[in-house]
């Protein structure tokens, strides 16, 4: 009876010890050349960070400058903040702060599309929240993003609600332009990702949501894209012009879904859709002039080593 006392005793401690050990974090601090990092959050145990690109000569003290935050793809399962690495750095070239952001996944932090909806959201809350000591214009902030990024994106600028109950709620989390890259924004049946998302897919879904308060937005898609139909991004401009809102839609023949990223389409076909980002951020009033070529090949992994 004794031993028994004895191993239920360890059996308990044992796990009040397990209890009592933090949860180890399954987001590690990335570190970007000419980038800085601050946690713009803390969930699921893990700090998620923000990477900030800042044009030269940025003078956060004086500067008002036009801001877009990039969030990448994969599948709301996983994916690396280094996705949009270099239209961030090339962003910030032309003069805009630049800002890569993680955000809880399935495979890391055993998350949902919901909980990548609320980060997407608390991201841009934060950067709207600290607009003033980052030098960055609060009415100025894009969301940009692929695939589920993109989806993750586009709920910031076109989803009511689904925020973090935990976060400032003063502050709006609303992005004000939008740029797409073959973006999850159809979760109705007929769309992606429905089985994960069923129970809440009309507030989750970007397409079903569109209002005339949805922000202009630009979107790149592969004709072959075996999980975004053309018809959807067809179907997405529509509603977005009907509701009075500016909606850019560029299709690329035979291309699959990641196409615009460089080692998958190729330095052509993602300088083609960086310059026309550009192109677009220029005519919203967020940047200024045309790229020159250094500009645009500074970008290019392939190009830099010719």
């Amino acid at each position: 009876m004794k031993n028994m006392n004895s191993f239920i005793h360890s059996l308990i401690c044992s796990c009040l010890l397990i209890a009592a050990t933090p949860a180890k974090a399954k987001t590690t601090k990335a570190n970007y050349p000419g980038a800085t990092a601050e946690i713009y959050k803390h969930a699921s145990g893990d700090d998620l960070y923000l990477y900030i690109f800042n044009p030269e000569g940025h003078d956060a003290a004086k500067d008002k400058r036009p801001a877009i935050v990039f969030f990448f793809g994969g599948g709301w399962n996983g994916g690396s903040t280094g996705q949009f690495k270099q239209h961030a750095a090339y962003l910030a070239s032309r003069g805009m702060v630049a800002i890569l952001a993680d955000y809880r996944v399935a495979s890391r932090q055993k998350t949902t599309p919901r909980e990548c909806v609320a980060d997407g959201k608390s991201a841009v809350r934060w950067i709207r929240k600290n607009a003033t000591r980052l030098g960055i214009d609060a009415n100025r902030i894009a969301a940009g993003g692929g695939s589920a990024g993109g989806h993750v994106a586009a709920t910031t600028g076109i989803i009511k609600g689904l925020d973090d109950p935990a976060d400032d709620q003063s502050v709006s989390s609303k992005a004000n332009a939008l740029a797409l890259y073959n973006p999850v924004y159809d979760n109705s049946p007929e769309g992606y990702g429905y089985s994960r998302v069923k129970d809440y897919w009309k507030e989750i879904s970007p397409l079903q949501n569109i209002d005339k308060d949805s922000p202009p937005t630009i979107v790149f898609l592969g004709t072959k894209d075996n999980l975004i139909p053309v018809t959807t991004a067809e179907s997405f401009k529509a509603k977005m012009q009907e509701a009075g809102v500016r909606s850019e839609l560029h299709l690329y023949k035979d291309q699959p879904h990641g196409f615009f990223n460089e080692g998958k389409g190729g330095s052509d076909i993602f300088l083609d859709t960086l310059r026309k980002t550009d192109a677009f951020l220029v005519e919203i009033g967020y940047l200024e002039g045309t790229p020159t070529e250094e500009q645009l090949k500074a970008a290019s992994k392939s190009k830099k080593k010719k």
